[in-house]
């Protein structure tokens, strides 16, 4: 009971150091708890969900497909479910703009993608239709009330039947979008009202476990030679299934990553500290020694620094996530996808290895540093520590040299070369702590560069679609019009060995000024004749460079899957909704028609604008009318998506760097109180004095800044990788201006933690500290 009492008294004696080291392991804490927490919830509810509602494995497309064939496609060894349906597109109409809407119809027995019903049920008559409840809930529609939809040129009104989310769906685009986007089922009934007959053009197919799904695919393509066949994706190909697993092995490798660095940080700390604490109480072990308390009740007394630093920061840690990040993570996995009933909760069990991992560090420290003091006798114990021999530096060795260095600077300089593992071990801790401001910093500014790059690649103010089978010879044009180019958008699929990639190949002028095109080094590339722009999401996945020939298939059903290789031209950095380019010139090379759906148009002034707008709402052959604004949705909405984890990155790197700096600091000035209290006895003044320490910790961190520099860049290619996709480019250079920002964060902080440690210079006892035990 004396023992825990006089830990209690050790911490209130040096109440600021246990205070850092607390906010220290609270940081891990922190980011362990919630990043494993979402890592595993997100993963364990997506198993059980894709599992439960039986997401496709295999989707086939063709023009036309009747039950018979259907019939005769599931006898294909290593089905063991097939059902037939019909998917087309619609669109509503509302004041200022149009939604769009994917309609499946659902088989009667539909047992493959079945739906989760939030409320209603599903549709069994011709009018009646499941829409999806994220869209409803935008649109403030219910159960029981009519919409109206547009397709195949003809109108109709259904009567919502249900409201549902679906598993093929859990992620419908890049910034599940639930306004301009939807999802809708139909009953089976009502197919010949869309098509004037009876016919799929679509089969989900759930193959049997453990079969090859490649090879599964070749098998139906071959069976369908003598059908309407058009395509197939598998499961791990569609947007939905790759985007969402594509997220979990992010998580889980920042939950690995993350911790593990900011532990290691933690382990530094506390075995620097606890090294400290059990060599500046030497003569008060050899008292205990001497009073009979054993080496063991010894030994544990000091372990249960580290072990109570552990558990309180461990706790409060924890607690702070299951509190912020949690909701944070919640709000942010609502937004993303479309997962019914998903919560995010923090497990008790969470908390035990940030203890663990903490308290093991602080017991090795406490070990090593107390093992020699123990194999001494009491008596010896009791006297003060040896001083270590001290070499001549380098520096002295050079002639007049260390003469000119004034007697403060040679102090320092002895005293960083004298005790050099604990100055690397210092140094360590402020190089990690630098690289996590740099890279939190430079992501977060990577993330608003792909929000501001709109501004520089589109310069047009309005795209007008045109409805299908409008031509380009038949649009008007209003006055007020400064510049106006037509453009083509082909669904395409990127073809290199066994592997694909659905993507965009938009065909416009060469001429066309409204796009502007960059390279990676921000310099203008130009369209031309003779090849292919490639955006450098894909260039940089699949190792494309200039002047390589790629194969890429067009999927549009009018264009029957024709495969052609192109000649890339030059790589684009499109750090938002990444496309392939081309003109009309290259792409008649292959004998593909280019037919015009859309118009790029820059007006005369903002007054022209408003006119110029109304002009094309009135135009019946307008199908929707977008500006820059709804371009930056995309990149807003990875902004909005990343900013509050870098937010709270950047946040626990500025604690972590001043708990670090801090703990080192004080850690310094109680090994030198001796030498410190020698400097006021000889007349040093309180400034002098805290001078010299002021600029030993400069030193320091100048040097753990240099080493953390390039480490930075690598750490941060890294976490860009991560967060990159074919369909989302990161720009991956740091910006010079981010880490002189960091770097001086880096020196604020140590000049902060100098100016709270003067106190205890002031507060060191000379009489105390000098005198010897003899």
């Amino acid at each position: 009971m004396k023992l825990f009492l006089k830990l209690l008294r050790d911490i209130k004696q040096s109440i600021g150091q246990f205070i850092a080291l607390v906010l220290v392991i609270a940081v891990g804490a922190f980011f362990y708890a919630g990043l494993v927490t979402y890592s595993d919830n997100l993963s364990a509810y997506v198993k059980v969900y894709f599992k439960e509602h039986n997401l496709s494995d295999l989707n086939v497309y063709y023009s036309q497909l009747s039950k018979e064939d259907v019939a005769g496609l599931s006898k294909i060894e290593g089905i063991n479910k097939i059902e037939g349906r019909y998917t087309f597109d619609a669109t509503q109409a509302f004041e200022d703009y149009k939604a769009s809407l994917k309609i499946h119809s659902i088989p009667v027995q539909n047992e493959i993608n079945t739906p989760t019903m939030i409320e209603g049920s599903i549709p069994s008559k011709k009018d009646e239709i499941l829409l999806d409840s994220r869209y409803a809930k935008e649109h403030h529609y219910r159960v029981g009330d009519q919409i109206s939809l547009s397709a195949n040129e003809r109108n109709f009104k259904f009567t919502i039947s249900g409201l549902d989310e679906n598993v093929e769906h859990a992620k419908k685009n890049e910034i599940q979008d639930h306004k301009t986007y939807g999802i809708a089922y139909i009953a089976e009934e009502t197919i010949p009202e869309i098509v004037d007959g009876f016919y799929y053009n679509e089969i989900m197919i759930d193959a049997q476990e453990g079969y090859d799904i490649n090879n599964l695919g070749k098998s139906i393509e071959v069976q369908s030679k003598q059908l309407t066949y058009l395509d197939q994706v598998s499961k791990e190909r569609t947007f939905n299934y790759s985007q969402i697993n594509q997220t979990i092995h992010n998580n889980k490798l920042m939950s690995k990553v993350i911790p593990l660095v900011l532990f290691l940080i933690e382990a530094i700390i506390l075995f620097l500290t606890m090294s400290r604490i059990i060599d500046s109480q030497r003569n008060q072990v050899g008292i205990m020694k001497a009073l009979g308390v054993r080496n063991r009740n010894i030994m544990l007394h000091y372990m249960g620094y580290p072990v109570l630093v552990a558990i309180i920061g461990s706790i409060i840690g924890c607690a702070i996530a299951a509190s912020v990040f949690i909701p944070l993570v919640t709000a942010s996995s609502a937004r993303s996808y479309s997962l019914p009933d998903i919560k995010y909760s923090l497990s008790f069990y969470s908390i035990i290895p940030p203890i663990i991992f903490s308290s093991a560090f602080g017991l090795l420290s406490c070990y090593l540093s107390g093992r020699t003091i123990l194999k001494e006798r009491a008596a010896q114990a009791m006297r003060p520590k040896p001083p270590k021999k001290m070499k001549k530096l380098f520096i002295e060795r050079v002639p007049g040299l260390w003469s000119y260095i004034s007697y403060s600077y040679k102090l320092i300089l002895r005293n960083i070369f004298l005790n050099k593992p604990k100055a690397l071990a210092s140094s360590i801790g402020v190089v990690v702590s630098t690289v996590l401001l740099i890279t939190a910093f430079g992501t977060q500014t990577a993330l608003l560069k792909v929000a501001n790059q709109i501004e520089d690649v589109y310069t047009y103010d309005l795209r007008v679609d045109y409805t299908m089978g409008t031509s380009s010879d038949t649009v008007k044009l209003p006055s007020g019009i400064k510049n106006s180019y037509f453009l083509s958008t082909f669904p395409v699929e990127f073809i290199k060995d066994n592997e694909k990639e659905n993507a965009t190949l938009v065909v416009t002028e060469k001429e066309n000024n409204l796009i502007h095109f960059f390279d990676e080094n921000d310099n203008r590339i130009s369209l031309e004749n003779n090849g292919l722009l490639v955006p450098k999401s894909y260039a940089d996945k699949y190792h494309i460079s200039e002047g390589d020939i790629i194969k890429i298939k067009f999927t549009a059903p009018e264009l029957k899957n024709k495969s052609v290789d192109m000649k890339v031209l030059n790589i684009s950095t499109q750090y938002s909704n990444p496309s392939f380019y081309s003109t009309p010139a290259y792409l008649k090379s292959f004998d593909i028609d280019y037919s015009p759906t859309s118009l790029l148009v820059e007006a005369n002034s903002s007054t022209d604008l408003i006119s110029v707008r109304n002009f094309f709402e009135q135009d019946h052959h307008v199908d929707t009318i977008a500006d820059k604004n709804d371009l930056k949705k995309s990149a807003q909405y990875i902004l909005k998506q990343n900013s509050f984890v870098f937010i709270m990155f950047i946040t626990c790197a500025v604690i972590l760097s001043f708990g670090a700096i801090y703990t080192i600091s004080s850690i310094n000035i109680y090994e030198r109180s001796r030498e410190l209290a020698t400097l006021k006895v000889l007349g040093y003044q309180k400034n002098k004095i805290n001078r010299l320490i002021f600029f030993e910790n400069i030193i320091l961190t100048t040097f753990a800044v240099i080493v953390a520099l390039p480490i930075s860049g690598y750490v941060y290619t890294i976490i860009v990788k991560a967060l990159s996709s074919t369909h989302q480019q990161i720009p991956d250079k740091l910006n010079i201006f981010i880490m002189l920002v960091s770097i001086i964060l880096a020196f604020l902080l140590t000049i902060l933690s100098n100016l709270l440690l003067r106190r205890k210079v002031t507060k060191i006892n000379m009489i105390e500290s000098l005198k010897s035990i003899e």
